[in-house]
Parts: structure tokens; C-alpha cells; sequence
């Protein structure tokens, strides 16, 4: 099948034909050889063969999945110029680098340059919404930097800001972070939000009791890394919940190591929990919480953390969350005898996480489905030079565990076409790398080559290989053929 890829032009009402259509209503509806219209920043329709204003566009969605645009909680967007040095850290190793030793060497525009990569990013796989954790805001300069950034790009964000070089008490007191968070704050649009990012470590003295009180004095979110072995436990969240910050709006990231008293205290109020599959897999945080969350009822939402190690698509979100927690489901069962027939998690749900449960975590009840008057943020998902494409049976499954980010074909946001053809509209990503390479030579240049290689190349730990007592022969070096032939010829001169 051969489609026409034309231009689309900014300002007209955009109509996505004939595609297989993931609606994420309440319903579930999935609607085969279906219309989604889009008319200024709504969706204006969804059905069969609709009838659309006179010059409509259209984008061709025959063989594709149009869905709503997906949505990340959790992203520290201002460390992407360092994409996939830490591949090979534990979280140990990463508080290390930045929380200790380099992240203070990071100047307001290596944030923006590290935000505009990673906004970029997000939209050209999809993820249309995204929530930018940036606790390396070490003043107001580089918040500034950070929010012009997220701005530049067309997106949508939420900047949840930190500072992991101050105390929460600290920096959320400075009359200058105040004043900024006012001025956004009121300044805030369907394009930028706003929230406070920062952890509570269960220290009795409770010291973040200060932030959580500007939290609530100036009317903003919360999102904390909770549950994360040996830096954030039951204890934060006990205290939390104890002087009254537990609300319906908070984002208990990760959530990965928590007892199921502090569970039931973050469904008991409302909140939600962010995954990370792929960081808490690989990091060490815990283990992925779904298989747990799932038995308290609490909201999931997903995330990919940051592009210091994995991908900072949704796709490998969905795909290693239901790995995760299907892994563990079989594991449960082994330890008691049984097996699982049935699968508890299903691609159905992980889809659901990556779109309406983002949206509810972030309170956006216009966004996360394709419902008519809702925003329009939307994604086509249409590759017809991959063989992967088809045959399309499972809609859900074959985004779960089918597609990747580049078979994203069109995404829009807020009615605006962002990414046509498989190409980003309108992104000058010769300037960006201008950027990203100028803070990778400063980086090196502040840490100096020998520091460079040592924090991407870290030691080995000692392994020990245990002894075998089903070994067939004494020799030692019986694991290779040329090893044993060397043996063989020893023994022969020897008989001679």
C-alpha cells in the first residue's frame, strides 16, 4: 500500500483516516477503520467515515494505530546530554556523580541544552506530555534556563522543581525560588505546569515539613522518589502522612521497596505512583511495585527516569513493566507450588498507564484519551517499510510489545502536527547537538579525562566462580577445545 505523506500546514483542522483507533474512554473502545478529527486544539470527532470542515487535512491511517499521546512522570530531562554514560551504574554510583561530585558542574545552559534534547525526544516517540524532575536547579538561573527551554519545543511539560544541592528546606525558603515559583506558577498554562520535586528521607525531626508547607501555601503538587532502597523508606511516607502532606496529587516515584502499611496510606489518600520499570530493575531500587500496587488499588503511572541509561521511549516502558510484573507473578506462584494459568497484567493495562493514568496523576482529565472536546494530543503509529507493522490483531499487544519509537508516523499536540512522515517538523536539531556537544566538551573539561572515563567505565566487582562437582575431567582449562588438544599433546609427549 502506498500513501501519500503531504505537508501539513498549521491552522487547519487535521482528520486521521481509516485507522485501527485506541479511544482509552472508560470503556475501552477500539474502533477498526475509524476517523479521528481534530479541529483547532480539540478533538473534534472520533467514528467512522466523518464528515469534516472544507479544507481538512488528511493524514492516512490505514494499517495504524492512532492513540493519545502518551505521557511521562518522571524524567530528569537536564542530564540527557550525558545519554547512556551511566549504562553501567548502580543508583549508588549515580548519587555519587551527581548528587556528590559533578552534578554542581552542570551551568544553566547545560539544562536547557539537556531539556531541549529530551523535549525533542519525548515528542518524536509519542510522549506528548512529560514531566521534567529537574533537581539539578542549583539556582534560579538554571531554572530560568530550564523552563525557556521546555518552552522552545512544542510539547507539553510539567517542571517539578528541585535542587539536590540544597536541603528542600533550603532552597524552597530563598526569596528568588519563591518568587519564581509565584511568577510561573501564575504564568502556567495547558503547555507548562508546575510542581515541587524533592524526597523525604524519614529523618523523626521531619525537616521537609518546611517544603511541604510552601508546597501548599503556593498551591503546587508534590513529586518524591519514594520506596528507594537505602535512601528514601516506610518512614517518609508515615511522616507524611502523619502531619497531613498525603493528597490526592502527590507522585510517589518508584514506590519500589515500601511495606503494605505505607501502601495502604498512599491509597488510603489518594495518590499515585509512578514506575520506573527499567530503573528500578537495573538501578536498584527495588523491585517494580505493579505486581504489589495492582493488589491496593493505587493509580500507576509509567516513566523512563533518565537517558543517563535507558531509552526515553514509553514503548520500553510498557514493554519491561509487563515483563516485571509478570515475571514476578510466575515467581510467587513457583515459590508456593503453583503455576499461573492467567495473566493478571495485560497489555490492555500498561497502555492504559502510558496515557490515562498519566494524565490522572497530573490532574489533566483533558488529556490521555480520544474523546470528543478533549485535547487534541494524539499519535499515529503507522510504518509501512517495517514488517513489524503487520499483521496488526491485537491493537494493545501490538503497541506493548509490537512497536518502538520509530514507527511513530504523526504525533500532535494541542491540534499541531509536531512530527509528519517520521520526521520532527520544524526542529532545528543541527542546533541542539551545537549545544549538546558544548556541554559534553565542558563536562570533560571539568572533570578531566581520567575522571571522564572512570565515571563511564566503572570497576568490576570480584567475582568468585564456584567449584563444580559435576565436572567430567580433573583438568582445569577443560572449557575450550584448544585447551584440551594442549593437554592432549602433553600427555603424548610424556608417554613418548
Amino acid at each position: 500500500m502506498t500513501h501519500s505523506e503531504p505537508t501539513p500546514v498549521a491552522g487547519r483542522p487535521v482528520v486521521l483516516r481509516g485507522g485501527t483507533v485506541l479511544t482509552m474512554d472508560d470503556a475501552g473502545t477500539v474502533l477498526t477503520d475509524a476517523d479521528v478529527l481534530v479541529v483547532d486544539d480539540r478533538i473534534a470527532a472520533v467514528g467512522p467515515a466523518l464528515e469534516v470542515p472544507e479544507g481538512t487535512q488528511e493524514i492516512d491511517a490505514r494499517g495504524g494505530i492512532v492513540m493519545p499521546g502518551m505521557i511521562d512522570t518522571h524524567r530528569h530531562m537536564w542530564q540527557t546530554a550525558m545519554r547512556g554514560y551511566g549504562a553501567d551504574w548502580t543508583l549508588t554510583q549515580y548519587f555519587v556523580w551527581y548528587y556528590l561530585e559533578h552534578g554542581r558542574k552542570f551551568r544553566p545552559q547545560d539544562v536547557a541544552a539537556g531539556n531541549r534534547l529530551s523535549a525533542l525526544e519525548a515528542i518524536e516517540s509519542g510522549v506528548t506530555t512529560t514531566v521534567d524532575w529537574s533537581h539539578g536547579l542549583q539556582s534560579v538561573d538554571h531554572a530560568e534556563a530550564a523552563v525557556s527551554a521546555l518552552r522552545s519545543v512544542p510539547g507539553r511539560f510539567v517542571l517539578a522543581y528541585g535542587n539536590i544541592q540544597a536541603a528542600p528546606w533550603e532552597w524552597t525558603a530563598d526569596p528568588a525560588v519563591r518568587s519564581f515559583l509565584e511568577r510561573h506558577r501564575d504564568a502556567a498554562d495547558g503547555s507548562l505546569g508546575l510542581q515541587l520535586a524533592f524526597d523525604v528521607t524519614g529523618d523523626p525531626a521531619f525537616p521537609e515539613k518546611a517544603a511541604f508547607e510552601v508546597a501548599r501555601e503556593l498551591g503546587l503538587p508534590v513529586t518524591t522518589h519514594a520506596g528507594v532502597w537505602g535512601a528514601t523508606n516506610d518512614d517518609g511516607i508515615r511522616l507524611m502522612h502523619e502531619h497531613g502532606f498525603m493528597t490526592p496529587e502527590t507522585v510517589y516515584v518508584h514506590a519500589a521497596s515500601l511495606s503494605p502499611d505505607s501502601y495502604h496510606r498512599i491509597a488510603a489518600t489518594g495518590g499515585s505512583i509512578s514506575v520506573s520499570t527499567e530503573s528500578e530493575q537495573s538501578a536498584g531500587q527495588g523491585y517494580p511495585p505493579t505486581w504489589q500496587v495492582r493488589s491496593h488499588g493505587i493509580p500507576v503511572s509509567l516513566s523512563m527516569d533518565t537517558s543517563v541509561w535507558w531509552s526515553g521511549d514509553l514503548f520500553s516502558a510498557m514493554r519491561t513493566t509487563l515483563g516485571a510484573d509478570r515475571s514476578r507473578e510466575h515467581f510467587e506462584a513457583h515459590l508456593k507450588g503453583d503455576t499461573v494459568t492467567h495473566l493478571a497484567l495485560r497489555s490492555e493495562d500498561v497502555v492504559r498507564w502510558a496515557t490515562r493514568g498519566g494524565a490522572a496523576a497530573l490532574g489533566r482529565d483533558d488529556l490521555g484519551s480520544l474523546e470528543p472536546g478533549k485535547k487534541a494530543d494524539v499519535v499515529l503509529i503507522r510504518n509501512d517499510a517495517s514488517p513489524v507493522s503487520f499483521p496488526l490483531l491485537n491493537p494493545y499487544g501490538h503497541v506493548a510489545f509490537q512497536a518502538q519509537r520509530g514507527d511513530v508516523h504523526t504525533v500532535i499536540v494541542d491540534g499541531r502536527v509536531v512530527k509528519h512522515a517520521h520526521a520532527l517538523v520544524g526542529s532545528d536539531l543541527a542546533g541542539v547537538r551545537r549545544e549538546i556537544e558544548d556541554t559534553v566538551q565542558h563536562l570533560r573539561s571539568e572533570l578531566g579525562e581520567e575522571a571522564w572515563a572512570a565515571g563511564m567505565y566503572p570497576d568490576l566487582p570480584d567475582a568468585e566462580v564456584l567449584d563444580n562437582p559435576y565436572q567430567y575431567t580433573d583438568y582445569k582449562s577443560e572449557g575450550t577445545h584448544a585447551a584440551r588438544e594442549q593437554v592432549f599433546e602433553e600427555h603424548l609427549r610424556n608417554e613418548r
